[in-house]
């Protein structure tokens, strides 16, 4: 699912234009990366918290050159899934190994 057929699926369940759908996720969007931005957790029960982690400086190997760098310490964006979501996505998918390769399924 992209952005288009996300905003689709608001209007329909809401009444809303696609337009006016568009503008409130637009909304929702820039909304939650402000304020992870702002290092403000976003939790929205039962779905997920949004929020920053930081990452430790550390030495990788350069697959071109074979040489170590080092790869400064960093904050990312990171997300958490909420029991709700998790339990949800528990019950309705699951795992299968084809041909050595795992794959999700609907249960």
């Amino acid at each position: 699912m992209n952005k288009g057929d996300l905003v689709e699926r608001i209007a329909q369940r809401t009444g809303l234009t696609k337009k006016d759908a568009r503008k409130a996720l637009d909304a929702t969007i820039d909304i939650i990366t402000e304020a992870i931005a702002a290092n403000e957790e976003v939790l929205l029960t039962g779905f997920g918290k949004f929020e920053v982690r930081t990452r430790k400086a550390s030495q990788r190997i350069n697959p071109q050159t074979q040489k170590k760098i080092m790869v400064p310490e960093k904050v990312v964006p990171a997300f958490k899934a909420g029991k709700n979501l998790k339990t949800l996505v528990s019950k309705r998918l699951k795992v299968t190994q084809e041909r050595g390769q795992l794959r999700v399924r609907r249960a």
